[in-house]
């Protein structure tokens, strides 16, 4: 199934998948079940330059022995949680990254400094903040 609406102007469109489970009783078709589930898509992506993403490289904590490293290459960020493959972040937004085919978000806070302090991993809007080690 597919949803398009306009809404002020601006055209946007959502994916389902719906599965109806019916049952023949009483010599009558019925519907017993439905299940509508939303496609997950990626937001658009922002590129950055290597200068800002260079900002976001560090080790962060969540609880001890437990940390998560974000690393730059090739004007790409990184993350990898011990010795656990890497995983590519791209930018919706400056501090706000997401990881392709992944629902959810991980957004930098800043301190007061401007600094970056921390990374706050969202997922089903519940939080887990990593901690910024320090260098």
């Amino acid at each position: 199934m597919e949803e398009v609406e306009t809404v002020f102007g601006n055209r946007m469109t959502a994916r389902y998948h719906q599965t109806d489970t019916w049952l023949y009783r009483n010599h009558l078709w019925q519907i017993t079940a439905s299940q509508v589930m939303r496609y997950y898509e990626d937001p658009a992506a922002l590129e950055l330059a290597t200068s800002q993403l260079n900002q976001y490289a560090g080790v962060y904590q969540l609880a001890p022995g437990n940390e998560l490293t974000v690393t730059v290459r090739g004007g790409k960020l990184f993350a990898a949680r011990g010795t656990q493959k890497e995983t590519e972040m791209l930018a919706e937004a400056p501090d706000l990254f997401f990881r392709p085919g992944i629902e959810g978000r991980r957004l930098f806070r800043r301190n007061t400094h401007g600094t970056i302090d921390a990374m706050i991993d969202r997922r089903n809007n519940e939080d887990m903040l990593w901690k910024r080690k320090s260098d």
